[in-house]
């Protein structure tokens, strides 16, 4: 059974590894083999069923994926590249606003390289700038290198990747942690792929102060904000995946709600879906608390009204001192 998603990057963690295994010798010789022998279209299948909107997105790891695929043709029909030459980078990086699904679709990603034998382990180990840079000296390196070992096999997704570099501080470590992921990224990008992620003015700029970085980084892939629509419909998503539903009329005001919120700062797309409803739960919880003699039902437990979305702050700002 698919596990589901909602386009909502989790916090850092280390994602379960799939249990590693040799991958049999292949005879495939036609695209569909290559598919049924990896169970790679069961990957695609649900990023598109599961995962709303992202229709840029979804063509790219189709592509990467079809590329893939061929390789592992050419490869069956000894077309391996000839000694020597450079094997192709998977490095990727994904830029975009928070909320958008870059890690959901990572942990996509590694499913896809360990299923079509990329990597050995398929699990992913998402870190920020604090799990690789240390705070004195002769601390980096062992904290990056600690961090690579967990990951070999699978991915590294380095969220806010441009906080490595931070130039306006001279004594700052971020920048041995970089030569440490660099110079693994070249000789061992056979045992791991790195995906480094962030808003993407702040990539580029990332990327103009360490060309080395930029040229190991094979595919670039941006994520739009949500729209509207797509907002909702993943808002319903949570809400039936917790056994929830909208009360009459209260669809209409999580739309007037997203419509106030987007122009407030640090809206965060299918975050801040997730934040409003987990704090509309709070407030149908206080409000089926206080009437404590009567006997509850099932839709009075699931239902959430659209009062309980017109008590948040976005609705009644405190006023201007």
């Amino acid at each position: 059974m698919a596990t589901p998603m909602y386009n909502i990057p989790g916090s850092p963690m280390t994602a379960p590894a799939p249990a590693a295994s040799a991958a049999p010798v292949s005879t495939a010789r036609t695209v569909n083999a290559v598919l049924a022998e990896s169970q790679v279209q069961d990957v695609i299948d649900e990023l598109e069923r599961d995962l709303i909107g992202l229709a840029p997105v979804k063509q790219r790891i189709r592509d990467i994926a079809a590329l893939l695929v061929i390789d592992k043709l050419r490869a069956n029909l000894g077309l391996q590249p000839a000694a020597g030459a450079d094997k192709p980078s998977l490095h990727m990086c994904f830029t975009g606003n928070p909320g958008t699904g870059k890690t959901t679709v990572a942990l996509r990603m590694a499913q896809i390289l360990h299923r079509l034998g990329y990597v050995r382990k398929g699990h992913v180990v998402s870190v920020t700038r604090d799990d690789l840079v240390g705070q004195y000296i002769g601390h980096t390196a062992p904290k990056t290198k600690e961090v690579l070992k967990k990951a070999m096999g699978g991915v590294l997704f380095i969220d806010e990747a441009y906080y490595l570099y931070r130039p306006e501080n001279e004594r700052d470590y971020g920048q041995e942690s970089i030569e440490i992921l660099l110079q693994v990224m070249e000789n061992q990008r056979d045992d791991l792929v790195v995906i480094l992620a962030g808003y993407k003015d702040r990539m580029d700029t990332f990327f103009q102060s360490n060309p080395g970085m930029s040229s190991r980084i094979a595919h670039h892939i941006d994520f739009p904000d949500y729209a509207q629509g797509e907002l909702l419909q993943i808002g319903e998503k949570m809400l039936a995946a917790m056994n929830y539903r909208f009360g009459d009329g209260t669809c209409e005001v999580l739309a007037d709600y997203l419509a106030r919120r987007k122009q407030q700062p640090h809206f965060a797309n299918a975050r801040s879906v997730r934040n409003a409803l987990d704090r509309a739960r709070l407030r149908q919880a206080s409000r089926l608390y206080a009437d404590g003699d009567r006997e509850l039902t099932a839709e009075d437990l699931t239902t959430l009204l659209p009062e309980d979305l017109l008590a948040s702050r976005v609705f009644n700002p405190p006023p201007t001192p």
